[in-house]
């Protein structure tokens, strides 16, 4: 895999904005017009040379050395290649990815993978609150693609989702799947408080909620073939990282019957 690598000089003085630093947006700039690109976020300028040593040549991946929590936007409309992070990242990673990989090996701040409707999203770390959620000013949060955290979700987990995967490895926060209109999301240990607030279609899959919505009924137990359809699906785009299959029976609880009630929120355990 060839590409650029930036490697930071030291801890960003400002927030940065790191939209540009996809493979192809890269493809299309000289050297010198890459190094004067503008990545701060205040009225002071801050060029990407100031903050960044670059190695390598462009091809089909970006590696970001040393990234924090500071560096926002990171991969960003990303449409092919794989963008890959070594440390932390900010606000709206992954934000509008079409296709591709954006790998984070740290932790990953609110909104990541916000709109995103192709391509995969995985975090190593945790992340903040909604992970594949609206941001201002969008319809819908996700509308495709596949988001993976090895640790924790923060709250409201797929705001107004419509499509996709969201599989987190630890727990979900309070509110997941508010105002969802489709997709899934699975956690392997449990949703918090609240879980489906407003859910319209779509599917929560976990072992256990904190406490549950009085608008959701229970349905009693059910052998739900999709869920083997979803298990193989994990199992060929994770390989030997991919979850255990589900189990054959799962409880249904139907909801949220304060809107048109066809979602479902499904126990495990």
């Amino acid at each position: 895999m060839s590409g650029l690598t930036f490697r930071a000089n030291s801890a960003p003085s400002e927030r940065l904005n790191l939209s540009h630093l996809t493979p192809k947006r890269i493809a299309e700039l000289s050297q010198s017009e890459l190094m004067a690109l503008n990545v701060g976020t205040t009225t002071k300028t801050l060029k990407l040379g100031d903050v960044f040593t670059v190695s390598g040549s462009a091809g089909d991946s970006v590696r970001i050395e040393g990234a924090t929590n500071r560096m926002d936007f990171v991969g960003s409309d990303l449409k092919e290649g794989t963008v890959i992070v070594e440390g932390d990242v900010g606000l709206s990673a992954g934000r509008n990815l079409r296709g591709g990989r954006l790998d984070i090996r740290g932790d990953a701040g609110a909104l990541l993978g916000s709109g995103i409707s192709g391509g995969e999203i995985l975090v190593k770390g945790s992340a903040g609150s909604l992970v594949g959620g609206l941001s201002p000013g969008d319809k819908f949060g996700m509308t495709g693609g596949l988001i993976v955290i090895d640790g924790d979700a923060g709250d409201r987990a797929g705001d107004r989702m419509r499509r996709g995967t969201i599989y987190v490895r630890g727990r979900c926060g309070s509110f997941a799947g508010s105002r969802m209109v489709g997709g899934t999301i699975w956690t392997e240990l449990g949703f918090g408080t609240d879980p489906g607030m407003l859910l319209r279609r779509g599917t929560l899959i976990g072992p256990s909620v904190e406490r549950m919505l009085p608008t959701f009924a229970d349905a009693g137990d059910h052998d739900i073939v999709i869920l083997r359809i979803l298990s193989r699906y994990m199992a060929s785009a994770l390989g030997s990282a991919a979850p255990k299959a589900l189990p054959g029976k799962v409880r249904k609880f139907a909801g949220d019957l304060a809107t048109i009630g066809k979602g479902e929120l499904l126990i495990t355990s």
